[in-house]
């Protein structure tokens, strides 16, 4: 392992890497609205702490494979996350 280089990731991969990385991303800047705002803290904070544990231990478990399946659903349930948080979002307080 030592003295090899790391392995080119394919195109498959860096794709699910990217969708991951930018709703991890997501969820950090969801995350510094909820503190600044002071609204939806526990659900801001579980949901970083969720795709942080989901990520490591399905990339683990994938042996490091972005294109695994496990992999996969981790960022598909992270994707629905988002989905019902713009649903919140866009029925807001009424007016």
């Amino acid at each position: 392992m030592a003295g090899k280089p790391p392995a080119d990731l394919s195109a498959e991969q860096k794709r699910w890497a990217f969708f991951g990385s930018t709703l991890f991303l997501t969820a950090v800047g969801f995350l510094g609205f909820a503190v600044a705002k002071g609204v939806m803290l526990p659900f801001a904070i579980g949901w970083v702490v969720l795709q942080a544990f989901g990520y490591v231990g399905s990339l683990s478990r994938a042996r490091g494979d972005f294109a695994h399946p496990l992999f996969k659903s981790q960022v598909m349930i992270h994707f629905v996350v988002l989905g019902l948080l713009v649903a919140l979002i866009l029925k807001g307080p009424p007016a």
